[in-house]
């Protein structure tokens, strides 16, 4: 199979995959599928069965029912073809606390029959180099996450499964995982997300899919899930100095204005009158100083869907 064939190809596809422990079913009929080179973030509370999710994809457990599928071969628990091909840095990343980092890393890099080399490169794109001739249980969580992140991009797996990948790390060096993340993505590795950090996992990934009791209830681009749930956009207006009351009273005739701050006004609308309503209050006789959009984040989107009556 070439490259072009591998892009159209599936890498994940999940059809009426069940998961029951005794009487708790906790992965109930869920469908899913997900492109070769796309990237998808699985958000959802405790419990919701994200973590089952990646460990029936991995082959660490069955299926009750339905059917697995990674690059339209069935997964079925430790026959699975180019295991090697995959990823996985675990929410409770766990090492030997003798070893230094380095050691760690090159018995990881000798059972996917990768070179020490590697190893060198990846604790260096990791920033753990200073740190790679200490034993891991001097390393900070923060150190331990990077060098489970190193783990599971050992061999340049075509898959990639994390689940809470920057738990532990600070916003620095978050933004650089996020950004290691879309150079292999970029390089046509399929990437799975199960975080809770929802503010920043927004705009990382190509869809974002919610799960609550083991079902996916939405599942779709940041904008598709916008479009769905058609909460409204925030416009909060600057008042030029000691001009928010008179410009309250001008925008009285608007639905759903409030006074925010000391110089400003808030507006809520729907998305689709949203262009009209700025054309409208860009006016000169507005006093505006500033205009500042905030469309629905995807903290709102969530907790809308979690708890929409309609949704099981």
């Amino acid at each position: 199979m070439n490259a072009a064939e591998q892009l159209l190809m599936n890498a994940i596809n999940m059809q009426g995959v069940g998961k029951r422990y005794g009487d708790h079913q906790v992965i109930s009929e869920l469908d899913l599928s997900i492109a070769s080179g796309e990237s998808l973030a699985i958000i959802g509370h405790n419990g919701a069965g994200k973590t089952t999710l990646m460990k029936l994809i991995l082959g660490l457990a069955r299926p009750s029912s339905g059917r697995i599928e990674l690059w339209n071969q069935a997964v079925n628990g430790g026959s699975l073809q180019g295991r090697d091909s995959i990823g996985f840095l675990p929410e409770a990343v766990s090492f030997h606390g003798g070893l230094s980092g380095r050691d760690m890393l090159r018995f990881y890099a000798r059972l996917k029959g990768e070179t020490p080399g590697q190893c060198d490169e990846l604790l260096e794109l990791l920033g753990l180099s200073d740190a790679a001739g200490r034993a891991i249980r001097t390393y900070s969580k923060g150190m331990r996450q990077r060098l489970g992140l190193a783990q599971a991009l050992l061999g340049k797996p075509r898959l990639l499964l994390l689940d809470e990948p920057t738990s532990g790390l600070d916003p620095f060096l978050r933004q650089h995982f996020y950004d290691i993340i879309a150079q292999r993505q970029a390089a046509g590795a399929t990437i799975l997300i199960s975080s809770h950090a929802l503010t920043e996992i927004e705009a990382q990934t190509n869809r974002i899919a919610i799960m609550k009791n083991g079902r996916i209830i939405i599942d779709g681009s940041l904008s598709q899930l916008r479009a769905a749930a058609a909460l409204p956009v925030q416009i909060v207006l600057t008042a030029a100095p000691g001009q928010r009351d008179a410009l309250f009273e001008k925008l009285a005739r608007e639905r759903g204005v409030n006074r925010v701050g000391s110089e400003q006004c808030e507006l809520l609308c729907s998305d689709t009158d949203k262009v009209s309503l700025l054309h409208r209050i860009s006016a000169p006789q507005y006093a505006i100083e500033d205009i500042q959009v905030n469309p629905p984040r995807l903290d709102d989107l969530y907790a809308y869907f979690v708890n929409s009556d309609e949704q099981p």
